[in-house]
């Protein structure tokens, strides 16, 4: 095995591409959909489940880690990979997304951010530096690096200057990650939905130079038109022998749409989520167990899947679970949607190696547009 982390392009059909990131804990098939262990653990599942969806990488979250049980704590238990019984590649996200969205009473300068957590209320500061230390004391495989992330619609001035402050702080993180050879360092593409911002941001992220490159700042609040016209340009103007990575997405829809536009990897709490509030995705849609309608059918999800959910478990007693409270409901229907995700990428990775994929993607909106199952 390689200790060195590498890119391999092996097939192209349209925007759309296949290959293999090469990293000393395995390889990891693109495009590829992470899984988020949010706080060290994919919800409602076991490492070793996870794994048999077809996961080859999970994501971790440097904010939530460094709140609890600190990544301090990780590193003196043996890093992120033992503590969580995860052997295989393990992707961190840089907390700035968090800081956003979670953390209270935000203070934002040229260093860093200051706030407080939403747990218990404690100061912490985040940094470029501080980031790429949490990250390395817990020992994941693909760094990202500290960004700021508004949240959309935003006003385009405010967008600018949240996008060169998120390079100055590419470039700290940079010169912080150093020479850590078989790690990864991921530079983040920003500026909203402004196709000039996005190409000053990416001219900048190349100027440094990173493994592998984000496109950030979408699945915001935007909308999927708007996220997919910034995909239909964004992709382009990043490295073509670089993984590309689109953060936060999403629906399968969404995850599709991102493919056939040139994306490699994304991550999502969708189907681990839902799968917790009684929605299962299926190749017809969107199931909600909790209705009425399935307490007495005895079909499975989608008699197409070989998840356990759908080889031993009816609609019905999944609709008696999830109505129950039971724990397993959550287990049963995040597996089922984990598997039906990491379905979706591997159809997708053949299809676009046999140079199909324009004729995989119809059959696939297809198959959702005509199916029997309805939306709710």
């Amino acid at each position: 095995m390689s200790a060195a982390f590498s890119f391999q392009l092996d097939a192209t059909d349209g925007a759309a591409r296949t290959g293999v990131i090469s990293t000393p804990r395995g390889e990891i098939r693109t495009p590829a959909f992470m899984p988020v262990g949010t706080a060290a653990t994919v919800k409602a599942m076991m490492p070793e489940s996870v794994r048999a969806t077809g996961a080859d990488i999970l994501l971790g979250n440097t904010y939530h880690l460094m709140l609890r049980p600190t990544a301090e704590r990780i590193d003196r238990l043996g890093g992120l990979h033992r503590f969580m019984n995860w052997e295989r590649p393990i992707l961190t996200d840089s907390g700035g997304f968090q800081v956003m969205s979670l953390a209270e009473l935000r203070k934002l300068t040229e260093e860093g951010v200051t706030f407080k957590s939403h747990i218990d209320g404690s100061r912490h500061t985040l940094t470029p530096e501080r980031s790429m230390e949490i990250q390395r004391l817990l020992g994941s495989d693909i760094v990202m690096c500290f960004d700021e992330c508004p949240a959309l619609p935003a006003d385009e001035k405010r967008v600018a200057e949240s996008m060169r402050l998120s390079m100055r702080w590419a470039a700290r993180s940079k010169e912080a990650f150093g020479d850590r050879p078989g790690h990864a360092l991921f530079g983040i593409q920003q500026g909203g939905v402004t196709q000039e911002l996005r190409a000053e941001s990416a001219e900048k992220l190349r100027e440094i130079g990173f493994d592998g490159y984000a496109i950030g700042g979408l699945a915001v609040g935007e909308g999927q038109e708007a996220m997919f016209g910034v995909l239909d340009y964004a992709t382009d103007m990043l490295p073509q022998d670089r993984p590309r990575y689109l953060m936060g997405v999403g629906k399968p829809d969404d995850i599709v749409g991102a493919v056939a536009r040139g994306v490699d990897m994304m991550d999502c709490v969708l189907p681990s989520r839902s799968g917790r509030t009684g929605q299962a995705f299926t190749r017809h849609g969107v199931v909600n167990i909790k209705n009425a309608r399935h307490a007495d059918d005895p079909r499975p999800l989608d008699e197409s899947c070989t998840c356990p959910a759908c080889r031993n478990y009816s609609r019905a007693y999944l609709h008696h679970v999830f109505r129950a409270q039971e724990i397993i409901s959550s287990m049963l229907l995040t597996w089922h949607n984990l598997h039906y995700f990491q379905e979706i990428m591997a159809g997708m990775r053949a299809a676009i190696a046999e140079g199909r994929f324009a004729a995989w993607q119809a059959e696939f909106h297809a198959g959702r547009a005509e199916g029997d199952i309805p939306p709710l």
